[in-house]
Formats: C-alpha cells, sequence, structure tokens
C-alpha cells in the first residue's frame, strides 16, 4: 500500500481538482479501504449541478467497493465478525452513533450526530469521506459488509444506496407474495425495485418516460412496463413504489393504488415544490403513504444478499464502463436509455 491518497475533491459547481494527501493511519474503530471502483449516485450529479446544497470543498461519492488496507482496532462487519486486511467491503451511506433516541428507536439513518460517506467538508473532522479518491477512510458508525467475489464490483457499488434503499422501500411496502405493485421511476433504483419486488412475488407494472428504461424494466422483473401518463392499472395496485421523484408521478400515486394501498415515496430527495393532495381520497380509500429516505445497516446486508443469489440479473450491464478517476467531472452528467450508472476507477496507487 503506498502513503498517498489521490481523490478528486469538488470544489463547487461543476469544478474539480485530482489533490493527493497522506494516507491515514486507522484509529479505533477506522478503516483504510483501496477504492477499486465507485458509481456515480444520481444525487451527487445534482449536489454538483446545484439542485441540492452540499459542502465544498469535500470528496463526494457515496457508492463505492473496494478491499480493507488498514484496520483499527475493534473493527466488525455488520454481523459483529472481525475482518481483515484485504476483505472485499461495502459500507453504508450514514455513520451513527447507536445511543441516541432516533438510534434507539430503529431511525438510525437520521441519527442526531449523523456523519454521511461522501458529504462531509475536507475542512471538517472527516475530511476522506468520499469514494471518489484511490483510498477512502470509513468512520466508527458506519456498516460494512463483506462482499462475495461472484459480485462485479459495478453491482457491488450500487448496492451501498441504491439496492440498499430499495431494500428498505420493500420493507415500508409489506408483504408483496401475488400482491400488484407499481414501481414509479427506473433510474437504478427504479430498476432494483423491478428486481427485488418480483423476486419476491409480486406482479410489477413499472412507469417511466423512457422506452429503453421500460424494456430494462421488463429484463429486470416488470411483467408491464408502460409510460407514466398511461390508463390507470386494472386492478388497481395493492402497492406503490415511487422513485422518480417528479411531482407529477407523487400526486398520481394515491390514484393508483387499491382500497387499503400503500404509496411509498422515497423519489423525492431534491427540491422540486410541492403537490396537491387529496385527503378525502386518502381517509375513504384507507390509504398509507409511508416515506423512506435512506436506510438502516440490515438493508445493507440484504442488498448484498440479493446480488450474490443466482436471480440472474445483471445489473453490472446498466452501469458504464468505468472513466479514469482523473475525467470524475465528465461523468457528473445526467444518465439517459439504458445507462442507469457512471462509474469511476481510481486504480491501485503508490
Amino acid at each position: 500500500m503506498g502513503t498517498k491518497v489521490q481523490a478528486q475533491v469538488w470544489l463547487g459547481a461543476g469544478e474539480f481538482a485530482l489533490r493527493e494527501f497522506d494516507l491515514p493511519s486507522p484509529g479505533r474503530g477506522e478503516t483504510v479501504v483501496e477504492v477499486d471502483l465507485a458509481t456515480v449516485c444520481g444525487s451527487d450529479v445534482h449536489t454538483v449541478r446545484g439542485r441540492r446544497p452540499g459542502p465544498h470543498p469535500s470528496v463526494l461519492g457515496h457508492e463505492a467497493v473496494g478491499r480493507i488496507a488498514a484496520l483499527g482496532d475493534g473493527v466488525v462487519d455488520h454481523a459483529g465478525a472481525p475482518l481483515s486486511i484485504g476483505d472485499r467491503v461495502v459500507w453504508s451511506v450514514t455513520a451513527v452513533c447507536g445511543d441516541c433516541d432516533r438510534c434507539r428507536r430503529g431511525h438510525s439513518a437520521k441519527c442526531r450526530r449523523l456523519l454521511k460517506t461522501g458529504h462531509e467538508p475536507l475542512t471538517g473532522p472527516w475530511p476522506l469521506s468520499g469514494g471518489y479518491a484511490s483510498h477512502i477512510l470509513l468512520h466508527p458508525g458506519l456498516t460494512l459488509v463483506r462482499v462475495p467475489d461472484v459480485v462485479p464490483d459495478a453491482s457491488a457499488a450500487m448496492s451501498a444506496c441504491a439496492l440498499a434503499t430499495v431494500m428498505a422501500c420493500v420493507e415500508a411496502a409489506g408483504e408483496l407474495t401475488d400482491r400488484r405493485v407499481v414501481i414509479s421511476g427506473l433510474g437504478m433504483l427504479g430498476l432494483c425495485a423491478c428486481a427485488v419486488a418480483a423476486a419476491r412475488g409480486a406482479i410489477v407494472e413499472a412507469r417511466d418516460p423512457d422506452p429503453q428504461r421500460r424494456t430494462l424494466a421488463r429484463r429486470f422483473g416488470a411483467a408491464r412496463a408502460v409510460p407514466p401518463d398511461a390508463a390507470d392499472p386494472d386492478p388497481a395496485a395493492d402497492v406503490l413504489i415511487e422513485l422518480s421523484g417528479a411531482p407529477d408521478a407523487v400526486t398520481t400515486a394515491p390514484r393508483l393504488v387499491d382500497i387499503g394501498g400503500r404509496v411509498v415515496l422515497a423519489g423525492s430527495v431534491a427540491p422540486r415544490g410541492t403537490v396537491p393532495v387529496d385527503p378525502e381520497h386518502l381517509v375513504r380509500s384507507l390509504i398509507t403513504v409511508v416515506g423512506v429516505h435512506n436506510y438502516e445497516p440490515r438493508h445493507l446486508a440484504e442488498a448484498v444478499a440479493f446480488l450474490a443469489a443466482p436471480t440472474g440479473y445483471d445489473f453490472a450491464a446498466v452501469v458504464a464502463e468505468p472513466a479514469d478517476l482523473a475525467d470524475l467531472g465528465d461523468q457528473m452528467i445526467e444518465t439517459g436509455g439504458a445507462v442507469l450508472r457512471r462509474a469511476v476507477r481510481p486504480g491501485r496507487r503508490g
């Protein structure tokens, strides 16, 4: 292992600078991971494009996979087993205290002392928090999950945000066997949701304006894929999982579910204004609306287990060929069609 870290530092707006830092020595509960691949989550694109706030200068990147290069004392995986140098791992977006009232209630994603991977300022106590770097220092309170070698890097990396969040969404949706489920929005989260819901026995209808993504949805478990303005499903859905964040889709969601149905909102993570709500329809139709943001440690472990199972879903196929770390700025653009994630491969340094 070399003695330097190369990282892309986000300076604000669309500006990045490739900089070099001393490789940190991990303290108690900390881990240094050499990053093999990082995928570019849409939320990072929104941050760089000014659609959501973010501290800068900072090292972005919260979807990544790598191998442990150095360990502090007391580091264990999600199941409490000790980790070793060379273990291939992914890690959670959230570093939590585990002791506050929210953590104790099972809402650790909203910990009162929350820190977030790839969201911390370079001038703060956790400067090397992001995956767009040759190495990342993992903070105490992060969840680490071992990744089997059968899982490709591109699939493993996105599990730390997209797939783990979907696991939280399907848990919020309840029992899915033989349920009629609408997935609204077919980015990476939507595609993951189609696959997981179908694997759990749901009858899936996918909705998105992009015809290429509708075709992908059918490959990833959807029985039907239609534009967002298609006629209401008949019969109506038992569950709708909204992942686009589009105001029209959020407004329409309660109309598409049956009596006693459930609407899970997870795509509205950037300011896009308010939407009208018909409370009488919610009340008379016994509709439950629940929000999901980030996930709990168990959801990351479930995501990796899903990828390691023989489902036949090739998520790596919808990730672009990785670029060099030096070209990260060029990857901060909206994806389209059959490309759901861009990626960078920092490569081995030193």
